[in-house]
């Protein structure tokens, strides 16, 4: 058969059914969900979008459409943008290409694959995939511009793209040749994806995808997210059950700032002074957590159980000896000075750290606005990831924490944030590693002298109105 033949009938086989060119091509056969929502990417349907749980395939089966529809609809102009290179990368250019290696030989050599694009050899400007970073800074590129006779626009993660790129690139999504795939973990109850289900949705294919209908997910992580973060738990809801998070008025943080923030590409810079928060753990199932933060980077954050104060004391001094001289001449270390904390603000005063005392449950410096300094740092913390040019660490303990703690107001009007206690009698664990992110935002909050803890008589001086 001849190369022109081959391609006759590899077309006329192929072009309107995706369904059977995962089959046959790819060698794989799709699950139920996955081979309706291809289905729906061949139909006249123009608008999709699928909330899903974690580990359901979705960066797979966009793949699958990418591929059929860069093979199959000539001319055509595919792209395929994430919030963050990490994630357009690492997660999803990865997975098309896996899934180009799958090929039978012809057809992979009439592919050329770039760093950042797909292309057809024959016609690399009429064919192609291209890759787009969806960030803010370069709205009007990511989604716009894009014409041919066939249009496919792949968002991933679309919860977490800033709602001015979906904006900028309106025309192209409403584009009559333009269909439109939203892929993503439900992670924040507002924005465009958010809308596609529920306001939005007459205009939108929608589907869920939740890990308990999933055969790609284990049984055993689906309990271990039940038990770790409880089944009414925004984290439950979001990376199981593929459902918004809980958007509850009295949440101080919600979750998809913090999804965000562990998602970012955000180098840290050397030159920006350096700040450790230690929460000294006082309680025998709360651990001791210690974060350290240099401007909009948390470089590293991490708890501890099973050590006696003298121990802790000896851990925190290790890690400074460790530094360069520069860095130690920059550093500031804020310490929880309620409970066990002052016995370690104490011995790391007397080893010569660079130790301020800081007790949370002190008059902040907005006194009409928060009942405490604790509710106002976890204000100051919201804020920073607010700003959103900010990172800190994938850690999903941290993210639990994070959006868990709740606020109340007192009688007199001030915010009240949820105490510890009342936290552990609704199921979660302490928010030890939570606290200590909060913590390094004080450097201007209480101190104490050396020796034995003091409170300063009088008027503290705070400067907490901006964020280092």
């Amino acid at each position: 058969m001849t190369t022109k033949n081959f391609m006759e009938e590899f077309v006329e086989t192929y072009q309107n059914d995706p369904v059977r060119f995962v089959q046959e091509i790819l060698g794989v056969e799709p699950f139920d969900y996955q081979a309706e929502f291809l289905r729906e990417v061949a139909s006249p349907t123009r608008r999709l979008s699928v909330r899903s749980g974690h580990g359901t395939g979705k960066s797979t089966t966009a793949s699958w459409a990418m591929l059929w529809f860069l093979m199959l609809k000539f001319p055509c102009k595919v792209v395929v943008t994430a919030p963050t290179s990490s994630q357009l990368f690492d997660a999803m250019f990865a997975e098309l290409k896996r899934w180009i290696g799958e090929l039978p030989r012809e057809l992979q050599e009439l592919l050329n694959v770039k760093s950042d694009r797909v292309e057809l050899v024959a016609a690399p400007s009429e064919a192609f995939i291209s890759c787009r970073t969806a960030r803010a800074e370069n709205a009007g590129e990511a989604l716009a511009g894009v014409h041919s006779d066939n249009v496919l626009l792949v968002i991933d993660e679309a919860s977490g793209v800033p709602e001015v790129v979906f904006e900028a690139s309106a025309g192209s999504m409403s584009s009559v040749n333009a269909t439109t795939l939203m892929l993503s973990n439900p992670t924040r109850s507002s924005g465009t994806f958010f809308e596609s289900h529920n306001r939005m949705r007459k205009s939108w294919w929608t589907r869920r995808w939740s890990c308990q209908d999933s055969p790609l997910v284990a049984e055993e992580f689906i309990d271990e997210m039940r038990d770790r973060y409880g089944q009414n738990s925004s984290a439950f809801l979001v990376r199981v059950m593929g459902e918004f998070p809980l958007a509850d008025d009295d949440t101080i943080i919600p979750f998809h700032l913090v999804e965000a923030a562990q998602h970012r590409d955000i180098e840290e810079s050397l030159e920006t002074p350096m700040v450790w928060a230690l929460d000294v753990s006082r309680y025998g199932g709360d651990k001791t957590a210690l974060c350290k933060r240099r401007g909009s980077v948390v470089s590293e954050i991490r708890s501890w159980g099973g050590l006696d104060l003298m121990q802790t004391v000896g851990r925190v001094k290790a890690e400074y000896d460790a530094l360069e001289p520069f860095e130690q001449e920059n550093l500031e270390i804020m310490i929880d000075s309620v409970g066990m904390g002052a016995g370690c603000y104490d011995r790391l005063s007397e080893l010569g750290l660079p130790v301020r005392a800081i007790n949370v449950s002190e008059s902040p410096s907005m006194k009409e606005t928060y009942l405490n300094l604790r509710a106002e740092l976890w204000f100051k913390t919201k804020a920073w990831l607010e700003n959103r040019s900010c990172k800190i660490p994938k850690n999903d303990q941290l993210l639990s924490e994070l959006t868990s703690l709740r606020y109340t107001f007192t009688s007199s009007g001030k915010i009240k944030a949820e105490s510890k206690q009342d936290l552990k009698k609704r199921g979660y664990s302490s928010p030890d590693l939570a606290d200590s992110l909060a913590l390094t935002f004080s450097q201007e909050g209480a101190t104490a002298m050396s020796g034995s803890f003091r409170q300063f008589r009088g008027e503290l001086r705070r400067n907490l109105q901006g964020i280092a």
